[in-house]
């Protein structure tokens, strides 16, 4: 990483012209902002280039469609209006996710360099901007490679027979079943105890699992592997990372429309409720979701484009990338739903069949009497001719819904690993869809590892500080091993709580300021107008009235609204809390993050953040103390 203390020692009349324009006099040839970056024609030659534009396009698809897609957007459907979403959600695609898109593509592609020389070229106060980039997805990598670790964890289990997490293990005297999983549920289980190990509060770390650990070494190893020599390597992965989740989604539409109850849950998903448009939260979760599917403000994809040729049309790979993330999501949504549909039918079947079970039962009832479809009609002339023999019964009769079933919203890896092991168990040849499906997940989180471990190397080995003294192997290996080490604490028996803490605060508002910065950087600091002709000059094409409108009004008004209503819900929240694991009553609880916990929420968000104003405050001192 470069240092700001080298950055005051240029002078300061050095400034990045655009392309095909006289310099000015008395300027430096063939230097930028900062010593150890050349101008980006000159560049050129020793730079590493993909080997054709698929693969720059294919590691941008990569990076982008992650996780997200699979677990976060279906939640967002369920919860805001089911098709009716997709309006806000395009709407967002158009006014934000493309537009940002483009601007760093084409930021990577003008400046030939990573996310903290690409910034310094603009102005050596920007410089944070690129600092911040590199700080959050250092935090990032720290985290999401975790829900690698698990997937391995699960991928491995899946060649069981029966699976570990179909039916709940017999207690100590195996006179029963275990009654921490006879309270909560089989998958439940295996997810929060032999998977989590999960203590009752963060107070409580416990232990490092081994056998987490090993599994979070062999994540960090493949991502070493796939990263080791930079495009050489990874523009080879992303052909397999970027192309197999689409082939196992493809696979699982096909089995997840044969199953019973599917249609129950694509019609619940494509039947709109109009009035959620009004709802302001379905506008600003549309505008998350687009914002962080698509990876802005990492310094990923600033660094892809950094690789690419400076003639190459990134403005139709952005639009070409967005819409491949946007439809992957509505694909996998439709995916999600047939297999929800199918749970949700065989959870409320099942139900139907305990009380048909138990009203046979204890009434003497003739078998095959009762049935679904007079259930209700027998129930009602059950408890008025028996009414008090009835009412012994009622307590123990369950309340059975579909509607319900498909109204349970779940996100993240309670989506992942609880809701689809459910629906996963239940299936003929269960072993083999659960090995697609985590082994689909282990790619799509494999992608977006890439992509991040790009985003950390591309600037360190655009240092010439530190690729002087390093090769490239060395720095990949010494990053993920930092990496790997501090993901240890992941794997303690409190490490989901902390894994949540990354999660929610390690990016969420230093993204949003970052890329406020890099719009505003760009319109108003370098100037939209030499932005434009730099593009002209690079791609041939002329930049139309819509990107200017949106990077110069639009986008940075959206971004500030959504950093708003995120800060004032932090806010507003009072003391933050956390879905703890109470095993004695086999569900979550909520509880007060204890103080210490604060502080590392803190922290997490003000090391990137306060990169921004330090680092300009930094260069704007030391060249004041150089000019006395």
């Amino acid at each position: 990483m470069e240092s700001p203390a080298h950055v005051a020692s240029l002078p300061e009349d050095e400034e990045l012209q655009p392309w095909g324009s006289p310099r000015c006099p008395g300027q430096h040839p063939g230097r930028l902002e900062g010593a150890e970056y050349a101008e980006p024609g000159a560049r050129e030659k020793a730079r590493p280039k993909w080997g054709n534009p698929m693969q720059f396009l294919l590691i941008c698809v990569s990076y982008a469609v992650g996780l997200g897609n699979v677990w976060r957007f279906p939640y967002l459907c369920q919860m805001y209006g089911g098709g009716s979403f997709l309006v806000p959600y395009i709407i967002m695609l158009i006014v934000e996710g493309m537009p940002l898109l483009y601007l760093e593509l084409a930021v990577g592609q003008r400046m030939r360099q990573g996310s903290i020389g690409a910034w310094r070229t603009i102005s050596p106060y920007l410089s944070g901007v690129g600092i911040a980039s590199l700080v959050v997805s250092f935090l990032v990598s720290v985290y999401y490679n975790v829900i690698n670790t698990w997937a391995v964890w699960y991928l491995f289990h899946s060649f069981q027979d029966p699976l570990p997490w179909s039916v709940c293990p017999l207690n100590g005297n195996r006179t029963g079943y275990d009654e921490e999983c006879e309270k909560a549920s089989s998958t439940q289980y295996f997810w929060y105890r032999k998977t989590l190990n999960i203590s009752p509060s963060i107070q409580e770390n416990g232990n490092v699992q081994w056998e987490s650990a090993l599994c979070l070494t062999l994540a960090w190893l493949i991502v070493y592997l796939c990263i080791l020599r930079g495009t050489e390597s990874t523009g080879k992965v992303v052909y397999f990372t970027a192309s197999l989740p689409y082939c196992v989604l493809i696979i699982y539409l096909v089995r997840g429309l044969t199953l019973h109850g599917a249609t129950n849950g694509l019609v619940y998903m494509f039947t709109p409720k109009i009035k959620e448009l009004a709802n302001p939260k379905a506008w600003i979760n549309a505008a998350t979701q687009i914002f962080f599917s698509l990876g802005l403000g990492c310094g990923g994809l600033i660094a892809f484009a950094s690789y690419n040729e400076p003639s190459n049309n990134c403005q139709k790979h952005a639009i070409i990338v967005s819409i491949i993330n946007s439809s992957t999501a509505i694909f996998s949504c439709i995916v999600t739903f047939s297999i929800y549909g199918f749970k949700a039918t065989f959870n409320y079947e099942n139900c139907l069949n305990k009380v048909i079970l138990l009203l046979t039962n204890s009434f003497d009832l003739e078998d095959g009497f009762l049935t679904a479809s007079n259930l209700e009609e027998v129930k009602d002339y059950l408890a008025s001719t028996y009414p008090s023999k009835y009412s012994e019964v009622f307590p123990h009769i369950r309340n059975c819904s579909l509607e319900s079933e498909l109204n349970t919203a779940v996100q993240g890896t309670g989506l992942a690993f609880i809701v689809y092991t459910e629906a996963i168990k239940n299936m003929e040849v269960s072993q083999l869809w659960s090995v697609l499906y985590f082994f689909m997940l282990l790619t799509l989180g494999m992608g977006s590892m890439v992509g991040t471990g790009t985003a950390i190397l591309t600037p360190l080995t655009d240092s010439k500080v530190i690729s002087s003294y390093l090769p490239k192997e060395a720095i990949s290996g010494l990053v993920c091993l930092v990496n790997c080490a501090i993901g240890m604490l992941f794997t303690m028996e409190a490490g989901n709580y902390w894994f949540d803490i990354f999660n929610d605060y390690a990016a969420t508002l230093s993204l949003l300021l970052i890329v406020l910065v890099e719009t505003i950087a760009v319109c108003y600091v370098y100037g939209l107008k030499r932005f434009e002709s730099d593009l002209q000059a690079m791609t041939g094409h002329a930049l139309n009235w819509y990107w200017k409108a949106m990077w110069a009004f639009v986008s940075p008004v959206l971004i500030v609204g959504l950093f708003i209503f995120y800060l004032s819900d932090y806010i507003l929240t009072g003391t933050l809390q956390y879905q703890a694991w109470d095993a004695t009553q086999g569900h979550v609880v909520t509880k007060d993050y204890p103080p210490y916990a604060l502080a590392v929420i803190g922290l997490l968000v003000a090391s990137s953040t306060m990169c921004i104003p330090l680092v300009a405050l930094g260069t704007f001192v030391k060249r004041h103390f150089r000019k006395k």
